[in-house]
């Protein structure tokens, strides 16, 4: 079964890539009407996929348009490292003291991961809001003279000034190679982490935590045929 099923997507890939190129196992750089060639010099086109769009969102070669989703996939991709980091940093530290005097909760009594939404006050969850908003309001609005993620005072990696703890100046690479290569491993990291935090919720919802043990999903239907 896994080797019918292996071969189904073959043989299609195998009709895609001929009818493109030429030849079952053709260079892609034969097909040359294709239009993403317009985005193969862009950061994140990286081994081993290239230029890897399934949904061939990019198809219609528009730039403004990339330009934009590029902005967009590197502010999700900060946000989830951030909330990867949100997700690890509680297994072996908390804060000391209280989160709301007035209720008595400290901040050692709040779970991690989801099981946090149930415990902070509206309050807190209304403090957290209007910081984000700040942020995204003031600081980190998207100036078209500049490239995607590129904030003033905050530099190419959205780092500087006043951001959270940080407050010296954007780190700034003069090397072109180096800045290159870092903003590219950034993209990486960003969709590594976009997938990881996805992950994380999905385990914690069926088993109470982000690495939680399977056996504590008993709901799964997987379970009947185990």
């Amino acid at each position: 079964i896994a080797k019918g099923r292996l071969a189904m997507m073959a043989i299609i890939a195998m009709f895609f890539q001929d009818g493109l190129t030429g030849s079952a196992w053709g260079d892609w750089a034969l097909y040359t009407d294709s239009p993403l060639r317009a985005f193969e010099a862009e950061l994140g086109v990286q081994p081993p996929t290239g230029f890897w769009d399934p949904l061939g969102l990019s198809a219609d070669g528009d730039a403004a348009t990339f330009r934009r989703r590029r902005a967009v996939e590197l502010k999700h991709g900060r946000i989830s490292m951030l909330a990867c980091m949100g997700y690890i940093v509680p297994e072996y530290y908390k804060f000391p003291g209280y989160l709301s005097p007035s209720t008595g909760l400290k901040f050692s009594d709040i779970p991690g991961g989801l099981g946090a939404l149930s415990k902070v006050p509206l309050e807190g969850w209304l403090q957290i809001g209007l910081f984000l908003g700040h942020y995204e309001g003031f600081f980190f609005k998207q100036d078209p003279k500049r490239a995607p993620g590129d904030f003033a005072d905050y530099g190419v990696f959205g780092i500087g000034k006043n951001f959270v703890f940080y407050r010296g100046d954007p780190p700034v690479i003069t090397d072109p190679e180096l800045k290159k290569k870092k903003l590219n491993s950034e993209l990486a990291n960003c969709r590594l982490a976009m997938v990881a935090i996805m992950g994380m919720f999905y385990q914690d919802g069926l088993t109470g935590s982000a690495w939680g043990d399977w056996a504590l999903y008993t709901d799964s239907p997987l379970r009947a045929s185990a």
